[in-house]
């Protein structure tokens, strides 16, 4: 903990993190007249914290979020059951929702104040596709925690195609080329290949387009006229509601689909299916979900922002905190709290498989994947300017943007949505009050764009100063004008 002259002399130093912030009633000069109000009233670590607090004056302090039953919503839960919220001054009811277009509805009509939102929503409502609303987001919920599963006859077919699938232990990551003769086979045949996703707007949508792509098998483009993304499509992927995937899958309906956890696991469970690979194969350390709010409700309410982003932040360092040797100490006990019938409702044992950092892909092919949910490490809960840019690439190749952007158009519409000035205000906060610490954070100087990377599942190199070419350099989908990359 910090002593009041350290407690001053932390504020003066973090106090670079928050230039430029002018989204919230609290400025720096507030929190440094926090401390020197410590200087003059000396006291134990806890009067701090307390001085500190004292200035975030929430305006709405009863607060009710929206969430999916899914394992990713666990920086809610927990802010929520370890007390967090409350230490804030808020008061927050969590209620599940049926379905994630009824959630973003009831974030934008204002039923809920804000809610876990798959990463692509806030952007797909704020470009106008489906629904047009501003809504932004400055916490980041995970990377990583999606798979793709088929059912088991499809399995065998693949293992048919491919002898090395045959193993007990088959070579990780498996792409979709063994797939792509049974989509041939039932095109030849006149049957549709059906396989599930969440939303049109999903990473799974983006990662399940992007695996079928990678080994030539066509997901489909969006137009105008078609907003289902079926135009020349060699397997026609649909919407399903996360909890009811395994459910499709076992009637038949779907033959595979793309969900989070802990509904891949289930399939396993359940024998129904096998999972193939998750999102971590497909792109290592991809944003997954988001806390999301209306630009509106943010101007309405700038200090309750700041104090749910302080405990969403505290939420994710106790969900990836790990003893001397590596291993995360509280994923167990999460795991518990996220079983609960009001939280994800399934088994302990089911979500504890990818929540301790193993996943079940088969009973004979169980592997280690202690980052397969990351919900702080590697800075996961700051809004990079870069993963908003990157969903925005692939809804221009697939059609869902129907008309080329300049590259210009793609930063200036992230800084649109992503907010980091209120992540970055949150941390200096919490980092104020000795709940944090600064390398907990990116570096003042940090843009917000990741280092361009090829650790996707094809090699492809995506850096997202360079939308128009990363759009480009893709052999299925759309392709614009090379003249937009310098515009």
């Amino acid at each position: 903990m910090f002593s009041t002259a350290l407690f001053s002399c932390t504020l003066i130093s973090i106090s670079t993190l928050l230039v430029g912030c002018s989204d919230s009633n609290i400025s720096l000069e507030d929190l440094e007249a926090a401390a020197a109000k410590l200087e003059t009233t000396p006291g134990d670590d806890s009067e701090a914290g307390a001085a500190v607090m004292e200035i975030l004056d929430v305006e709405k302090p009863n607060l009710k979020f929206g969430f999916i039953k899914l394992t990713d919503c666990a920086p809610l839960v927990i802010a929520k059951e370890k007390g967090y919220f409350e230490e804030e001054g808020l008061n927050v009811e969590i209620e599940a929702q049926s379905n994630w277009k009824v959630l973003l509805d009831r974030v934008i009509d204002g039923q809920l104040d804000g809610a876990h939102m798959l990463a692509g929503q806030p952007i797909g409502a704020t470009i106008g596709f489906g629904t047009q609303a501003h809504v932004i987001t400055a916490y980041s919920l995970d990377y990583n925690g999606n798979g793709i599963t088929v059912s088991n006859e499809i399995w065998e077919q693949m293992q048919e195609n491919d002898p090395a699938l045959k193993s007990d232990t088959p070579p990780h990551p498996i792409p979709a080329t063994s797939l792509k003769p049974i989509v041939d086979s039932y095109k030849q045949e006149g049957k549709d290949f059906n396989m599930g996703m969440v939303f049109p707007v999903s990473t799974h949508n983006y990662e399940i387009r992007y695996w079928l792509a990678a080994a030539g098998i066509h997901p489909g483009m969006y137009t105008e006229e078609n907003i289902q993304g079926t135009v020349d499509a060699d397997v026609l992927l649909s919407v399903t509601p996360p909890p009811q995937m395994p459910a499709t899958l076992e009637a038949g309906t779907i033959l595979g689909y793309c969900v989070g956890e802990p509904w891949n696991q289930q399939a396993v469970v359940k024998g129904i299916g096998v999972p193939v690979t998750t999102n971590y194969d497909i792109w290592k350390n991809n944003p997954e979900k988001v806390f999301g709010v209306t630009k509106e409700w943010d101007e309405k309410h700038p200090n309750t922002h700041l104090a749910v982003i302080k405990a969403l932040i505290r939420a994710g360092k106790w969900l990836d905190a790990t003893d001397e040797n590596g291993v995360l100490v509280n994923r167990q006990e999460a795991a518990k709290i996220l079983s609960g019938k009001d939280y994800v409702g399934a088994d302990e044992d089911v979500i504890d498989n990818s929540m301790t950092g193993t996943f079940v892909f088969q009973e004979t092919d169980v592997r280690p994947m202690p980052d397969f949910n990351v919900f702080f490490k590697y800075y996961a809960s700051y809004p990079h300017y870069s993963d908003c840019i990157w969903f925005l690439t692939q809804m221009r190749r697939w059609g869902q943007i129907t008309e080329g952007k300049p590259a210009s158009w793609y930063a200036e519409t992230a800084k649109e949505i992503y907010k980091p000035e209120i992540y970055r205000k949150a941390a200096a906060m919490l980092v104020a009050e000795g709940k944090a610490s600064a390398e907990d954070f990116p570096a003042e100087d940090y843009d917000g764009y990741r280092a361009a990377t090829t650790e996707f599942i094809d090699g492809t190199r995506y850096d997202a100063k360079d939308p128009v070419g990363y759009v480009n350099g893709f052999e299925i989908g759309n392709k614009d004008p090379e003249s937009l990359a310098k515009q």
